[in-house]
């Protein structure tokens, strides 16, 4: 090896090492000065190094063993230094993985269950623009909340899109690339633009598309309250910023 490929391989060498000791130690748990600000930071969370923008932490709260991967944006309300209230806004739940580069946007309520993993560049919002008046601006017209509920044990593929008024239920998957608006039974496959269930498991049976059975569910009254009733996907609307 000549001196100049010895002395590159060397330098490599020590930026990845001192690269991993920043990882290490810029990652957030509930024990780092920064895991403070939390309103709840589970014991074993990780928010891995680099993160993305995050604020208004005091009303986001992270379950136990959650991580949350690389670039990941978490934020509640507007922006920093806002009182929010009394209450959590953003909640994700114990034993989750979020996929790096993905954006969770709360500003009235979402609610993550446990168990629940990402892929990467998931989009979560409870918050829309509207464009009641042709005349004004989409941008400067005031926006539009309705919360998010997403089942425990489910899954999110990557690019999925989960946009205001959106409940999926228990132990569902949501393919890459979905654009997801609506009510969800739990056990069901989401995929689409707009999204649809696309497969739902009947007991006894598996897991059947809607033509052959795969659509039926109980009454929202025979259900707890996480758990929902099938409703057509309504049209994409406006994409979140």
């Amino acid at each position: 090896m000549s001196l100049r490929g010895a002395v590159r391989r060397a330098l490599g060498s020590l930026v990845h090492r001192v690269w991993s000791v920043v990882r290490t130690a810029g990652a957030v748990s509930a024990t780092s000065p920064a895991g403070y600000r939390f309103r709840r930071l589970g014991e074993g969370a990780c928010l891995a190094f680099p993160m993305g923008a995050v604020f208004g932490e005091a009303w986001i709260e992270i379950g136990a063993h959650t991580l949350v991967g690389e670039r990941v944006s978490i934020s509640a309300g507007m922006g920093p230094g806002v009182d929010l209230g009394p209450t959590s806004i953003v909640r994700i739940g114990e034993s989750c993985s979020i996929g790096r580069g993905s954006h969770i946007v709360g500003h009235q309520s979402i609610d993550i269950g446990d168990h629940v993993f990402t892929g990467p560049y998931v989009y979560i919002t409870d918050q829309n623009h509207v464009y009641d008046d042709p005349e004004t601006p989409i941008g400067r017209q005031w926006p539009r909340n309705n919360p998010v509920v997403i089942g425990s044990g489910s899954w999110l593929g990557t690019g999925a899109i989960i946009l205001p008024g959106t409940r999926i239920g228990r132990q569902c998957v949501v393919a890459g690339g979905a654009v997801v608006r609506g009510e969800f039974p739990d056990h069901s496959v989401i995929a689409g633009v707009p999204a649809r269930v696309v497969r739902h498991h009947v007991p006894g049976r598996g897991w059947l598309p809607p033509h052959l059975g795969g659509g039926r569910t109980e009454s929202v009254s025979e259900r707890p309250v996480e758990r929902v009733v099938t409703a057509p996907a309504a049209p994409a609307g406006s994409t979140p910023p």
